[in-house]
Parts: C-alpha cells; structure tokens; sequence
C-alpha cells in the first residue's frame, strides 16, 4: 500500500491547473507526489532473491561505462538475470525469462520495459524513452529496469511445430500475463536490493510494446503510475491480418508475379509521396516536406485526381486506373468479402516512399504476419506440419483469419481479440481516478500499425470522458515517422521525462520537442532524411488535436518558429 503524499509546495501553476481536472466539470484528479531514492545494498546478494515460481540465475555488478547507449555511458548497476514459471509445455521447455538492471544510485523509480515483434528475447533492460535513438534512457536516468521474453525464447518464434502459438499458456503470456508476472517480481526484487519499493512505477514501450503498455493500462491500472505508449499495435492480430490482405491485393498489381514490391514501385510511392507534399505540405503555413496537419491532409489529398493516370506503360511517372483502385482501396482500410473493414484506414503521409515502409508492407506479411496470424492469433492454429508462411501470406483466405482471431478452440479458450487487447481500451477510469497518466505517440507513416487506429482510440477515450480526456493521457502524432522510427521526421525525442513531470510535480505535458537524426547524431543517423534538411532540425510535437504551425517567421529548421495550435 503506497503512503499518501502531500501536493509538493513547489507545484507550479501548470499543476495547479492540472489539479483541478479538465473541463468536463469533474472533481479534482489525485496528484501524485516525487520519487525518493536510495543506494543499492548490494548485487552479490540478490543471486539468493527468493520470490514465487522464480529463479534467479545470475547477479552480477556492472561498471560504469561497461554498457553505453547513444555513445554515452551508463552508471554502474547491477545485473539480475533469472527465469519465472518454468514449465514443460506443448512441443517444448517453456519459461518467462528476464533481466533486471538495478542502479547503485537509485532514483526511486521502476522502468518495466515491453519489448516489441513477437517478444521471444530478452532486450538489454535500459528503458527507451521513445522508439528509436534515443540520447537517455531510463536505467541512465536512475530507473531500475526489467525486460522479459514474455515466456518464450526466439527459437519458439518459428514457423511450425516449434512455434509458440502451439501453447495455449505461451499465447496467454504473449498477450498479456508475463507482463501481470514480471512486475509484481520486479518490484519486490527492487525491495530486496535497496531496502524499500519504488515510490513511483512506469511502463513503457513501442509496437508490440505500445501494445503490451496499452494493455497494462486496461488489465493492470493499479500497478504503474506512468504509461509510455509508443505506434501501439493495440489491435494486432487484426493489423497482421489487414496487413496480410493489403499484400494479397499488391500482388494482384504486381508486374514481377510473386513480388508485391513490383505492384507499388519505390518510384510510384516517390511519385505519390511529391503528390502529397504538393497537396498538404503548406497546410501548416510552411512549405518544409513535412505533413504536419495529417487530419487537413486527408481531406485535401486525392489518389484520383492528384497523381497522373498511365496512357501507356509504367514508368514511376504515373499509376495505372487498377493502381488507383486497388491503393486507395488499401488506404481506405482492407475488407472482407461483405465489405467489412478488417482494421482501420491509413493516412496519406509523404513517409510511404521510405524503404521501411516497403519492408512492412512487402516483406513482412511473408515472414511474420503469416506465422503471427496463422499460428499465434487464430485458434486453433494452422496444421503446424505443413504450414508455410510465405504461402499462407498469399493464399489465405481475409475472411477465415477474420473469423478465427475472434474465435476459441478447444484448449485455447482465449480468441486473440481477447488476449491480444485491451479489453475496453476507452475506459480507463481506474487509472485516472488512482492519479496516473498516459502519453502515446504515433508515427503518421507508420506502415504496419495506424495512426488512424490510434487517433480513433483516442477520440472515443475523449467521449467517454465527457469530451476531454488531456487532463490524464495525452497523444502526439509524429509527422513522416515510420515504424516507432525513421521517415521523413524529427523522430528524436523524449517522452518519459515529460511524462515523469506530469505524474509527479503535476506538470501537464505541452509541446515535446523533437530533432532530426542527421549526419554525426549520437543516437544515430536516420537515412531517410530530405537532403534539403538540416541535419539538427528541429519540431514541437503537438498534443492531439493541436498541429505545429508556422509563426510566419523564423528559420524553417528551429522548432521555435513554430507553435501548436
């Protein structure tokens, strides 16, 4: 049980604001008082941590500067590996396998860090502070930091009989028990190594993560103070399943037969991406290559009228009338053969021409949706002796997969839907009522998971709050940005120190400034920056609905000329 702190006197007028809820004429949200520290009493020790259905396996001190994150290094720690809920399961050893890094100076905070993928392999447990090149981490900051694998291993991520969608309990762990596991451990491990609990805990991720931290909000409001959502897949099995369908309908473009690239070429995305950045890029009052007003964009922009028509073959200077067709049809969002929508639409962004983008939408479906839907996500599960996930990927029927990632069978008493999601991602009362907070964010290019799917959360998270819902949880979409990274974007940034402020002084996150990655960036260089940008160039996100605009005056690379309005 967590004592009651006192509103701290140095809370300033933002929180003071923040404390008295939003507009919607509730009551006073709690506020949630500082984190205090303490020094770790020793690694050596914790090799004999006792804890429930865990063993640890190893406890060793880490010097400072042994680990480094973007070139900076990190404080020495010490490093606590073990393994949870061993268990022989169907065709295999299974086993929620993680590591701990626990501080020799502690800020009194706790970092749970939700990998992404299909999980399968414990990540250095450092805590990203956003998606991708980051310059802090959590751990840097004083955190204490767990990763798991989420109970299996990368070689149960394999197509076939080895597959961890084989086990009923491997799904379930997958979906969201290891995470109700870890924590719990974690937290009294944090006890054991310096002498008292963490006074403030947080989670956080992206992709699979964003949809591990989203999950965790719904299932385990009680057990975080702070929530890190980053591009969530939060409706995962059907964004596989869409994705796999959007790939069907490219192959059907395809001038090379079997190769779904040929159907919408790196020259015809460049083609559509100019065509974008022609349409909506002054939306914002600056013409700079960046879409910032997404939502404008979407009613401006037209496939149809905005990209020329093939006379004649193609050349990357046009698309053929069953291109138009087909793509805006992928954009639209894919559906079954009734006209249901399978996922969500995507938004027209100017970050489609990326080879990020293409890596999703041509190659994945093959490699790891197929095996992510067709053994993981349906029930039962495809017949794993003859299961081929290329195959699958091209052959399987959108409405089948539909019908089985909502059904149950036999041992697996769960359909995807429901171990996959939050099981009502618009009421998270109990988390707001408790005083903790969420920050999400969401690449607008992000060519696997939606941010339209996420835009759309939040909205009905707004409704379900009597139209606001920014006095707990806060979204930013990420113009240009690909995958938790890359694009044509400013994907540099910090999200848990904002987040840590909001939760714990009360100050209410405004514009969290973002930076382009470009040559000699610590966190490393994204390639698919415009050359025309410079290489530090910087952007004020914007807590949804409010864009960046241009002030009208003021260098185009500062973050400083523009505002969010």
């Amino acid at each position: 049980m967590r004592p009651a702190l006192a509103l701290p006197l140095t809370l300033g007028l933002a929180g003071l604001l923040a404390a008295c809820g939003g507009d919607d004429g509730e009551p006073p949200l709690p506020q949630l008082g500082p984190a205090t520290g303490a020094s770790l009493r020793g690694c050596a020790s914790l090799a004999g941590f006792s804890f429930a259905n865990t063993t640890v396996t190893a406890a060793t001190d880490v010097a400072a500067g042994t680990l480094t994150v973007a070139g900076t290094p990190v404080p020495a720690h010490c490093r606590v590996t073990g393994t949870m809920f061993s268990r022989t399961g169907v065709n295999g050893n299974y086993a929620i396998g993680f590591e701990a890094r626990l501080p020799a100076a502690w800020n009194g905070r706790f970092f749970h860090q939700v990998n992404g993928g299909t999980d399968g392999s414990v990540a250095t447990a450092t805590g990203a502070v956003n998606g991708g090149g980051g310059l802090t981490n959590a751990l840097k900051l004083g955190f204490a930091v767990v990763s798991s694998d989420a109970g299996h291993n990368g070689a149960q991520n394999a197509a076939g009989t080895a597959n961890f969608g084989n086990d009923p309990q491997a799904r379930l762990d997958y979906g969201y028990q290891a995470v109700g596991k870890v924590g719990p451990m974690a937290k009294a491990l944090i006890l054991a190594g310096y002498g008292k609990g963490p006074d403030r805990s947080y989670i956080g991720g992206c992709s699979n993560g964003g949809r591990h931290t989203l999950v965790a909000a719904s299932r385990y409001p009680d057990q975080y103070d702070g929530y890190l959502v980053g591009n969530a897949g939060f409706n995962l099995p059907k964004a596989a399943t869409a994705n796999i369908g959007g790939y069907q309908r490219y192959l059907t473009l395809a001038s090379t037969p079997g190769d779904a690239s040929t159907g919408f070429t790196a020259a015809e995305r460049t083609l559509v991406s100019n065509a974008v950045l022609a349409r909506c890029d002054a939306l914002d009052g600056a013409t700079d290559g960046l879409v910032q007003d997404t939502t404008a964009c979407q009613a401006t922009f037209d496939l149809a009228r905005d990209v020329p028509t093939c006379t004649g073959a193609r050349d990357g200077s046009c698309l053929t009338a069953a291109q138009k067709t087909t793509i805006a049809g992928i954009f639209s969002g894919v559906t079954t053969s009734n006209g249901t929508k399978v996922y969500a639409s995507w938004p027209w962004d100017n970050g489609l021409q990326t080879g990020g983008w293409s890596f999703w939408k041509f190659v994945v479906p093959s490699i790891l949706d197929s095996v992510a839907v067709g053994q993981i996500f349906q029930s039962p599960p495809e017949d794993a002796a003859t299961f081929v996930g290329p195959v699958f990927a091209a052959t399987a029927s959108v409405d089948q997969m539909v019908a089985r990632i909502n059904a149950t069978a036999g041992a697996f008493t769960e359909s995807a839907m429901s171990f996959m999601t939050p099981p009502n991602p618009s009421d998270l009362s109990q988390l707001k009522g408790r005083g903790a907070k969420v920050m999400v964010y969401h690449g607008t290019a992000d060519p696997i998971f939606s941010a339209d799917d996420t835009t759309a959360w939040y909205e009905a998270l707004r409704r379900a709050n009597g139209g606001n819902a920014g006095d707990f949880a806060r979204y930013y979409r990420v113009p240009g940005m690909n995958h938790c990274s890359g694009g044509p974007a400013t994907d540099q940034f910090d999200m848990l120190s904002p987040l840590v402020a909001w939760v714990e002084q009360g100050q209410v996150p405004g514009a969290v400034t973002a930076s382009a990655r470009g040559a000699g960036n610590a966190g490393g260089v994204n390639a698919d920056l415009p050359a025309s940008w410079s290489a530090t160039r910087t952007r004020p996100l914007c807590p949804y609905p409010q864009v960046a605009r241009y002030r009208g005056t003021g260098s185009l690379e500062d973050a400083a000329s523009f505002s969010c309005q």
